[in-house]
């Protein structure tokens, strides 16, 4: 697929995805949302992806919805008047996808079904769902320019991407609600604070510090990898933890059997390990939640 609102460059096992309007500061469109969906979905299957990393091009990282766009600047068909009855049965139908789902949840959920870790490198404004889509990454990093809000409220709407699932797990329910209802935009010292970002960082420094992070987990078993960032993003939502001892039970045992032998050799033999596997090489019982 050839993009147009986004660049996918893939070096060393890393991918870098750029938010790519930067004489609209990034904002976010219809267009947007389908490209990265696609951009997530690719890299999740591709065996030359173990990491990846999101930013911006030129000063913002992505100024919320393109709200100069004609008609409902959602995208989304006035006519339909959805019940969350409509939500189950036709959630997956074309016309109900088009003009009812929120893109920017369809966007959250592309990036929280794909199996390779997912750094943002958040490099200057990000607001509305330019910071609802970070909190589906795992590690966010700010540049001292960043400025994020969680502003809907301030414009008569609600949260969306799924972030009234991802923001309270993060920074707790307290603070998500009041980040929520006073709609700031806040300085990055604020959100370390918080625990929102790992920690902020000099503008020319913030991609070298993402790159870092993730060279490091491109030296790892892409496998394990893969199985751990869907573990603890879907056990840690369970009700019991006999429900994550289910899945750890096989993960171990189908990890024990080909690169957990290589981890163990290397180790007793001191030397770094070599890993064989792929991230197509999936155990056979993943993904185990559908």
């Amino acid at each position: 697929m050839s993009y147009t609102t986004i660049k996918y460059e893939i070096s060393e096992y890393i991918l870098t995805i750029t938010l790519n309007r930067p004489d609209a500061l990034n904002a976010f469109t219809v267009e947007m949302a389908n490209e990265l969906i696609h951009a997530f979905n690719t890299a999740s299957e591709d065996d030359n992806v173990r990491a990846v990393v999101v930013t911006g091009a030129g000063r913002a990282f992505c100024a919320g919805m393109d709200l100069s766009v004609a008609g409902n600047v959602f995208g989304l068909n006035e006519g339909m008047k959805p019940t969350m009855e409509d939500m189950e049965s036709k959630f997956e139908d074309p016309d109900f996808v088009n003009g009812v789902r929120d893109t920017g949840g369809m966007v959250t959920l592309a990036i929280y079904d794909c199996k390779k870790p997912v750094i943002a490198a958040i490099n200057g404004a990000a607001v509305g769902i330019g910071a609802t889509m970070t909190c589906a990454m795992d590690i966010r990093l700010a540049s001292e320019y960043a400025r994020i809000g969680f502003v809907f409220n301030k414009i008569g709407i609600t949260p969306e991407a799924c972030s009234t699932w991802f923001l309270p797990r993060i920074v707790g329910i307290s603070t998500a609600l009041e980040w929520c209802y006073s709609g700031d935009v806040m300085k990055p010292d604020i959100m370390k604070e918080a625990g929102y970002v790992k920690d902020v960082y000099a503008a020319a420094e913030l991609l070298d510090e993402a790159y870092k992070i993730a060279k490091r987990i491109t030296e790892h078993s892409p496998v394990a990898i893969a199985l751990t960032r869907q573990m603890m993003y879907r056990n840690a939502a369970k009700d019991h933890p006999v429900e994550a001892h289910k899945v750890d039970s096989l993960a171990i045992y189908y990890a024990s059997l080909k690169d957990g032998k290589e981890g163990v050799s290397s180790f007793l033999e001191k030397r770094a390990p070599n890993f064989k596997s792929e991230s197509s090489d999936m155990p056979p019982f993943y993904p185990w939640w559908e």
